[in-house]
């Protein structure tokens, strides 16, 4: 039925779309009037074709499988395990405990949990290969344990390793040669990139840089330790909905590309989260609308794992709340809006294969053009990233000064009325703490910050 369908209707090719576009547009300028350029450097048009579609990129994740997660801060193990089987309970199918030191009674923290059927990562923010045994000693062969260790991560964030390079690389290898039942140990967390302000392009060019080092640095010292090794990379997702959705599909190509240069089979565990960098302090119910644009990016991007905001994340402590609102918005897509159940809804739409093609081209140049100037370390060394990131974040930050980049609420129709002064229980700007680092810390910065603050200080 519908061979014959579409038998019915003569094609159209790519030159007769145009001709019709330039008869309709009634003597303008096609390219001035239809075309824009994005901050990418990539031209958007009215029209995309299969006859210019000259490449394509695989389809290496299907979007079926993917888990809404939740995201806990272990401060007990008793409260935080509580909390986690109760959110299992509740439609949570992933659990994050972050970590902030190693004395953790891991038994205590996972009792009554199905490591079988519900995924754990442990974010931890130190090394230590007494966990490594202490987590070993939980798992089985069927557990979906993950580790997530990132030495690189942690001195681009906050300037410093977590001891020494030479001690925080050898103990990550130690960490990975004995990682016994556990999924993944090395992590990559790409979030902090796209939070301080790059652009989508030296986001994954920074992403694939920053796990370059990792590759190196273990074939030179332990080649063993790159067999079935499972690589997890946190991401943040922005409001640029199709853009972020190819970033995804650029991404596992991208990684694909690079493990097979080591000739080397290894996988990529993405677990996606809305970015920080677009959500407001005022008008607050609005960020509900943001993250589940940025959700549904991720989901139909190929995410593994999809970890929600919260609306109040900014200015309130964690909370049952703002937790259930922010899991019931990933139940809705999942269990209502079925987007668990078709393969590959973007395979085919010209207009996402081309900028897929087109991120990950113009990514691998900058990857390119990095290596060949010493790597990653060594730039973020030089302070040439936390430049290239602040060069962009400003360019951001301009397009939202002149509302040209629009936050409904804060920049454009806010309300006037609305008071937020006796409502913070968090600090949600940036925290300037002068401290000695070895490097220049990459930061994060909302591009509503400024606009809030003048807010807040003439609040009555």
């Amino acid at each position: 039925m519908s061979d014959f369908l579409f038998k019915e209707f003569d094609e159209v090719s790519l030159k007769q779309w145009k001709q019709k576009i330039q008869f309709d547009l009634k003597g303008l300028d096609y390219n001035d009037t239809l075309i824009w350029n994005t901050t990418e450097g990539i031209d958007v048009k009215p029209v995309y074709h299969k006859d210019e579609l000259t490449k394509t990129i695989p389809n290496l994740k299907t979007t079926k499988g993917w888990n809404v997660t939740q995201h806990i801060f272990v401060v007990n193990e008793k409260r935080s395990n509580k909390n986690a089987v109760d959110v299992i309970e509740r439609g949570a199918e992933a659990i994050i405990f972050e970590l902030t030191q190693s004395k953790i009674d891991f038994s205590a923290l996972l009792k009554g949990i199905d490591t079988s059927n519900t995924t754990i990562y442990f974010k931890l923010q130190f090394i230590d290969t007494d966990v490594i045994k202490s987590i070993n000693q939980l798992a089985s062969p069927t557990s979906k344990i993950y580790l997530q260790i990132d030495p690189i991560g942690n001195v681009a964030k906050g300037g410093k390793w977590f001891e020494n390079s030479t001690v925080d690389l050898e103990k990550l290898t130690s960490c990975i040669e004995s990682h016994g039942n556990l999924k993944s140990v090395l992590a990559i967390n790409s979030d902090l990139y796209h939070n301080a302000g790059a652009s989508i392009v030296r986001q994954l060019a920074y992403t694939l840089a920053h796990l370059n080092e990792y590759f190196n640095y273990l074939e030179q010292h332990s080649r063993a330790s790159l067999k079935n090794l499972c690589v997890t990379i946190n991401t943040a997702i922005g409001n640029n909905y199709f853009f972020e959705l190819a970033k995804l599909r650029a991404l596992r190509f991208l990684f694909d590309q690079l493990s097979g240069a080591y000739d080397i089979d290894i996988s990529c565990h993405i677990i996606s989260t809305p970015g920080k960098r677009n959500k407001t302090l005022y008008d607050y119910n609005v960020n509900m609308l943001r993250t589940t644009t940025e959700c549904m990016s991720a989901v139909l991007g190929g995410a593994d794992a999809v970890s929600n905001l919260p609306y109040d994340t900014l200015y309130h402590k964690n909370n049952e709340f703002g937790d259930r609102i922010a899991r019931n918005q990933l139940l809705i897509l999942k269990s209502e809006s079925y987007f668990d159940k078709v393969e590959n809804p973007a395979d085919g739409a010209y207009f996402i294969e081309s900028i897929s093609q087109q991120l990950a081209e113009k990514a691998l140049d900058v990857f390119k053009k990095i290596e060949s100037a010493g790597g990653f370390l060594q730039q973020l060394q030089e302070g040439v990233i936390q430049r290239k990131i602040r060069e962009s974040a400003t360019k951001q930050q301009e397009l939202f000064d002149t509302e040209k980049e629009v936050l409904i609420g804060t920049n454009t129709y806010p309300n006037k009325e609305d008071r937020m002064k006796n409502d913070l229980e968090l600090h949600p700007f940036v925290k300037n703490k002068p401290r000695k680092t070895v490097i220049e810390p990459i930061i994060e910065r909302r591009l509503a910050e400024k606009i809030e603050q003048e807010r807040l200080a003439n609040e009555q």
